[in-house]
């Protein structure tokens, strides 16, 4: 029997290790190349890159060995709220983030999204609760069920978190209006039994999740190959220029999407 904290560690920090060693020199050029967006922040864990106006993408760089956040992340922010995407793998990495926001928005962020229950993007979430701001976290139920009873040992202060968060309906797709700017955060499955991506029409973005990840093999350890494919089939948009934020890797166009 594969325990909790094995199955993360393999699906993690593991796997990582794993996909860039056995990653040709080219893709993994692709994957830690910078995008065309503006670098306004770096540590040797993450850049945070300006993709759009008044949204940013952290992309986690963990060849060097750091695994503060581990996974990709951002921030979407409006006249009236700024919106923080994953929790990441420790608190620092989340704190980190939200000090970006504060640096450049002037807000600690008001709402959270984690988009599913992995230890890379979840286990960290107490860290925005470090300044004197309290994000309101939105959550699937069976996330937050996972998080709770697979992602150990327990933490207290991430235990508070999930405690108090808002519940997202797993069947339809919600909205968060951040004053000028409406988020929507809609339910998919395949990369786990519950995943969400966040979208934004103007301009047209997509934060990914694990659902896609951009010049390496996706982690397969919770994934429903079906549920997968149909997922990103729906999520790239055509006919538009998206930006596409993946779990893992660097910032993507379609034509990244549709390799």
């Amino acid at each position: 029997m594969i325990t909790p904290t094995r199955r993360q560690f393999v699906g993690c920090a593991a796997h990582l290790a794993l996909a860039a060693a056995a990653l040709p020199a080219v893709a993994l050029e692709r994957w830690t190349a910078r995008s065309g967006g503006t670098i306004v922040a770096q540590e040797p864990f993450a850049r945070l890159e300006q993709v759009a106006e008044n949204i940013w993408a952290l992309i986690s760089t963990p060849l060097t060995g750091e695994r503060t956040t581990l996974s990709n992340g951002g921030l979407i922010a409006g006249r009236s709220g700024v919106l923080a995407i994953e929790g990441f793998n420790t608190p620092a990495g989340a704190a980190w983030l939200a000090q970006q926001s504060r640096r450049l928005t002037g807000r600690w962020p008001t709402h959270l999204v984690v988009t599913h229950y992995h230890a890379d993007h979840s286990n960290g979430i107490a860290g925005y609760a470090a300044g004197d701001g309290h994000p309101s976290l939105r959550i699937t139920a069976d996330t937050r069920t996972q998080v709770l009873t697979r992602n150990l040992p327990a933490d207290e202060a991430r235990g508070k978190a999930l405690a108090e968060a808002v519940v997202l309906n797993a069947e339809r797709a919600g909205e968060i209006d951040l004053g000028g700017r409406r988020v929507r955060v809609i339910p998919r499955a395949g990369h786990t039994s519950s995943d969400v991506t966040v979208e934004v029409d103007d301009p047209s973005l997509v934060f990914c999740g694990d659902l896609f990840w951009n010049g390496m093999f996706p982690n397969y350890v919770d994934a429903n190959p079906v549920d997968l494919a149909r997922s990103v089939a729906a999520l790239r948009r055509r006919g538009a220029e998206t930006i596409y934020v993946p779990g893992h890797g660097a910032v993507a166009a379609n034509e990244d999407l549709a390799r």
